[in-house]
Formats: C-alpha cells, structure tokens, sequence
C-alpha cells in the first residue's frame, strides 16, 4: 500500500513538473519592452506594402487613438487609416517606437498626438521642453523619410480623474499646445486641433464629447474625425 501512494505521489508530481516546464517554454518575458514593440509587431508584420497611390496614414498616440477604434471601428475600415496608440504611453515610448509603428509601414502621412500623459504623470522630471524635443525628433524622422508631418494641438482636459492633485492642468495643456504649433508653423507641418471643437467654458472637453473628461466618447470621436478629414487633405496636398 505504502509503495502504491508513493508511485501515485511521483506521477502527480512529475505531472506538476511537466506542467510547470510547458508554461515556462510558452510564456515569453517581456519586461524588456518599455515601449510595448510587441503590441503591434504581428500586426505590422502582416501589413502589406501600400499599393500606388492608396494614401496611407499612421495614428501614432496613446489611449486616445488606441479607443478610437475601439469606438468607432468604421472609421479605420477603409484599410489606409493604421491605428498605433497605446493606452498610458509617455512621448519618449512612441519615439521608440516610431520606426517600427510609423517608417517601416511606408505612410504618406502620420499624425503624432503627444504630451499629455508626460504631464499627466506628475513625476517632477516632465516640462515642455522635454516633450517638445521628443515631437520634434519624431518629426524629423518623418521628414527625413519623405513622411507627411501632422501635429496636434492636444485635446482639453480641465482634470484628470485619476490625479486630481494635479493643479493647471488645463494651463499645462494650453502652453504645451502653444508651442507645438509655434514649431509646426516653423516648420510648415499640418496643424491638427483636437483643442478648438471640444473645448468648454473651463477650459476642459465639453460634456457631449467626453467619457471622463479625457478620453472622447463617440460622439467626440466623431467630431475629431471631422477635422482630421480636413488635415490629411491639406498635408497630401500641400507642396514641399
């Protein structure tokens, strides 16, 4: 009886072994990924070469873009509109990931929305100038890789629901969108203003546009869709 629970305790045990070595060789470590590269690696890997003439366009943000088809699918259906946000991602990630995410893909243009989840972090080490050099560098790049540059003027936000220690934020948004569009003037890039059309009295997105008072609802996104329309027409079809 004795040899016969012991057998039993060494398959069970083998079995637990076994299962252990099986998760270990499947499960792959990503801790090395700061800017997520996987998430849209496969993604990418798949994507075809633009045909002549489609009009290719790279989203490139975070949970702003990334819920926007998530809200909206219709809209990216037409197969030239790739949406690469990443929800909480901080401008120096979509730096990182600009090549893979936005070069590599061959756009004719890409429209960079960034900043506000630096400011949004609060962590002492963020100012204008830090994102600002991030945009830039991103810009760059699409300029040196015949890329269309589409900036944005950032979307109101009065508070953010998960750090309302944050004072001025709406301040902080405003001087951040100032000088975005003091560089893209410099520099003839498309404007985007996400700002102007959802703006309320505070200085925040207006009610009928918003889930939380960051992130749009569908009818925002609808009214963002708009003036992004407006944007790309004018970026395909403005002379070097």
């Amino acid at each position: 009886m004795k040899f016969k629970f012991l057998l039993m305790g060494l398959f069970l045990y083998s079995g637990s072994l076994v299962a252990q070595q099986h998760e270990s060789v499947q499960k792959e470590d990503f801790s090395d990924d700061w800017a997520t590269l996987s998430k849209y690696q496969k993604e990418n890997d798949s994507l075809a070469a633009p045909n002549k003439g489609e009009k290719r366009v790279v989203f490139l943000g975070s949970s702003i873009f990334e819920f926007w088809k998530q809200k909206d699918p219709q809209y990216f259906n037409n197969g030239s509109y790739l949406d690469r946000g990443i929800s909480g991602q901080i401008s120096p990630q979509l730096l990182i990931r600009f090549r893979q995410d936005v070069i590599n893909l061959k756009p004719k243009a890409v429209i960079i929305l960034a900043g506000s989840n630096d400011l949004a972090g609060n962590k002492g080490h963020v100012s204008n100038e830090t994102v600002m050099n991030n945009i830039k560098s991103m810009a760059e790049l699409a300029r040196k890789n015949r890329i269309k540059v589409i900036l944005c003027k950032y979307l109101p936000i009065y508070e953010y629901p998960w750090n309302k220690n944050l004072k001025g934020v709406a301040d902080q948004i405003i001087s951040l969108n100032n000088e975005i569009v003091s560089y893209a003037k410099a520099n003839r890039f498309v404007i985007l203003d996400y700002w102007t059309p959802l703006v309320d009295e505070r200085n925040g997105q207006k009610a009928a546009y918003t889930t939380d008072g960051v992130h749009p609802n569908l009818a925002g996104y609808k009214v963002m869709e708009q003036v992004t329309e407006e944007a790309i027409d004018k970026a395909l079809h403005r002379r070097k």
